[in-house]
């Protein structure tokens, strides 16, 4: 157990930075193409400078701005939010940051909302599993959660920006019968995991679309939205799948199937390819006539429909398995 719990903390890090490295990287973009717009309209002289002198100003220019952009946004995010609290004529000599958002979240400790975490969740699981419950586990990301915004929470515009990779997670927008399934998904669901970071489309997005759409988050028994990854970092999977019959759904299925056979797991079903919300209807067809007793969902935005779905229509647990499945399948990996 010594050993798993750092490899978990080391993991949570590396999810973190990479989310926190997308608004960083922004600014970045910005910051270079901003350089780059400037050289290009100043005044060229006579003589166009050499190639190998040219490389050298241009990055240079991109660094400057960028890191500049960074530090403003580094400030605008701390230090510039105390500066618009405080008085006038007071200021807050030798306190960080840090200390003055600790000090604040220790006043608000009344308002805090715990989640399910792993052995919790676990627990639910592996008493269904037993009494032949239903129980649904499904997940919101920011692919969900900007679907379930559409038109209510954001403009379709913004959410064809900010939501570009839609597509690739089963939507095609406009697509307002999607987020409607969703939140239909939402309200039945045993357990709803939510993002933890508080970056614009996650956290702050999630009870955003929960109030637009008269969800009540107090009602729903809320884990993280990276929950399976926290039950396999907690080396809490094999335990729940021994012994029992599994089925694996999504476009990773047949992959994830060969691994968990192999690793003494009976898997008695596989339904593959998930192509999107519009074939949830055939999916559920091809789902209700397997034999299992868990079934494991790896299909992008569907999986929340089709989690739910198992459950409350077929009494069976069912997991929204996500790309913990693309990890097993390509050994990073292992149950």
């Amino acid at each position: 157990m010594s050993l798993k719990k750092p490899l978990a903390k080391r993991s949570n890090l590396q999810k973190t930075m990479a989310q926190a490295a997308v608004s960083y990287n922004q600014g970045y973009d910005a910051g270079y193409d901003d350089a780059l717009l400037k050289m290009a309209q100043s005044p060229q002289p006579a003589q166009s400078p050499q190639p190998v002198q040219t490389v050298p100003v241009v990055r240079e220019a991109r660094n400057k701005t960028s890191d500049l952009d960074y530090k403003k946004g580094l400030y605008d995010g701390g230090e510039g939010i105390v500066d618009s609290i405080l008085p006038d004529m007071d200021i807050l000599p030798e306190i960080s940051v840090h200390q003055i958002i600790e000090a604040g979240i220790a006043a608000m400790h009344s308002r805090f909302h715990t989640l399910l975490g792993a052995p919790e969740v676990n627990g639910e699981i592996m008493i269904a599993l037993d009494t032949g419950a239903p129980l649904s586990v499904t997940r919101l990301g920011d692919g969900e959660l900007l679907t379930l915004a559409q038109d209510v929470v954001m403009s379709m515009e913004q959410i064809r920006k900010e939501g570009h990779f839609l597509n690739y997670a089963g939507i095609q927008l406009p697509d307002l019968a999607a987020r409607d399934q969703l939140v239909e998904a939402i309200r039945k669901a045993d357990i709803v995991g939510i993002p933890k970071l508080r970056l614009p489309n996650f956290q702050p997005l999630a009870f955003a679309v929960f109030k637009a759409h008269g969800i009540d988050y107090r009602q729903l028994r809320l884990t993280l939205s990276t929950i399976n990854y926290e039950l396999h970092t907690a080396g809490l999977f094999r335990g729940m799948l021994a012994n029992r019959r599994v089925l694996v759904v999504g476009n990773s299925a047949p992959g994830l199937s060969y691994v968990l056979v192999n690793s003494g797991i009976d898997v008695t079903g596989v339904v593959a390819p998930v192509e999107g919300m519009h074939d949830i209807a055939r999916v559920m067809r091809e789902i209700a006539v397997r034999n299992f007793d868990i079934a494991l969902v790896g299909a992008g935005i569907p999986a929340v429909v089709i989690v739910q779905r198992i459950a409350s229509e077929l009494g069976k647990v069912a997991i929204d398995f996500g790309h913990l499945a693309d990890s097993f399948v390509n050994g990073e990996s292992t149950l």
